[in-house]
């Protein structure tokens, strides 16, 4: 695929998203009205309504595949061909939207403890896995915003992917250099 034929189908997949949101708001409008929902599903926290996802989840497609074509055709002298980064790029769409989708259904059938377990264990996942990349943060809200709303899923896939670029991208990076440093290595030639 080329960068143009991947911007027809960004441009295709943001409008599909943008009409998506909007029915689900509709529809949810005529059957009981547009729901609310408590940040961390605490009656304390602030209420976000699920309009503000209309207006959000079309910017935030939008731009996040933005990212993604910046990725894969912006740099010529990068460490892999286009079609082996929007390779990567599917399959951590895929995976998030996996992830996200987990989450929402553990929350919506009551079991929260197990939800947040779930969540918990993103930590480790993340030390091996860049979690913290634009597919993810787009696969991980779509997987959540028929449950929680766009803004939710937005703004904790947000934190999530921080501290996911921070165990990846610093602390794995940190732990492997030390490993290197410290384990000892036979190089040829030298007896000692």
């Amino acid at each position: 695929m080329n960068e143009k034929s991947f911007s027809k189908v960004a441009l295709a997949g943001t409008a599909l998203i943008t009409v998506a949101i909007w029915v689900l708001l509709a529809w949810s409008h005529y059957h009981g009205g547009v729901p609310s929902h408590h940040f961390l599903a605490r009656a304390d926290m602030p209420e976000i309504s699920n309009w503000w996802g209309g207006l959000l989840l079309p910017v935030l497609t939008g731009l996040l595949l933005y990212r993604i074509r910046r990725q894969a055709f912006g740099k010529p002298d990068s460490y892999c061909e286009p079609t082996q980064a929007l390779l990567r790029a599917l399959y951590g769409f895929g995976g998030a939207l996996l992830f996200g989708t987990l989450i929402a259904v553990l929350f919506t059938a009551g079991e929260s403890d197990m939800a947040g377990n779930v969540m918990l264990s993103l930590f480790v996942f993340a030390f091996f896995v860049p979690i913290y990349r634009p597919e993810c943060l787009l696969g991980f809200v779509l997987g959540m915003t028929y449950t929680f709303g766009a803004v939710l899923p937005m703004i904790i896939g947000t934190g999530l992917g921080l501290v996911g670029l921070v165990l990846h991208a610093y602390l794995r990076r940190g732990l492997v250099y030390a490993g290197a440093k410290l384990l000892p290595t036979n190089k040829p030639g030298v007896n000692g």
